[in-house]
């Protein structure tokens, strides 16, 4: 069979949204989702990502699948001595947008990190305005801390 006559699956706002591990056999499919072209400065490569993961020991993260297909990343700053739970990365590739898969893994997020040691609220920094992530976040129940991070604010949500 020839892969680029290959029929690809079909994902719709029905597919069932889960996180799953990144493997040797997806992390070059996890790599290769991207953002739209203009919300490349909100979000760090997938790559880039799942590197610094790998030398950091408080790093969880997780490929957003819809039914079979990646579409999405997510990596958490988890430390539960502090505790301290932070939304580092989060992105749903630009052909998947739109479709309610940010929220459905919101949800899921959320969910783990409510199981984790002592966590009462889960904060992000984000690029202010409205053409960045800040009206999902806003949408979703995060507000503004006040505080920043750089050019970034930081928003938290109760848990």
């Amino acid at each position: 069979m020839n892969p680029m006559t290959e029929e690809k699956p079909i994902v719709t706002r029905d597919s069932i949204v889960t996180l799953r591990e990144v493997t040797a056999e997806t992390v070059r499919t996890i790599c290769r989702l991207e953002v739209r072209e203009d919300q490349k400065h909100c979000v760090a490569p997938n790559a880039h990502s799942i590197s610094q993961a790998y030398f950091e020991p408080h790093a969880w993260f997780r490929a957003i699948y819809a039914d079979e297909i990646p579409v999405g990343f997510v990596m958490i700053y988890d430390d539960p001595e502090r505790p301290e739970y932070f939304l580092w990365r989060y992105m749903i590739d630009a052909r998947y947008q739109k479709l309610g898969f940010g929220k459905r893994a919101m949800d899921l997020i959320l969910e783990h990190v409510r199981s984790r040691p002592g966590a009462k609220e889960l904060k992000l920094s984000c690029h202010p305005g409205e053409d960045g992530p800040e009206p999902f976040y806003r949408k979703y129940g995060f507000n503004r801390t006040g505080d920043w991070m750089g050019d970034e604010a930081v928003m938290r949500i109760d848990l």
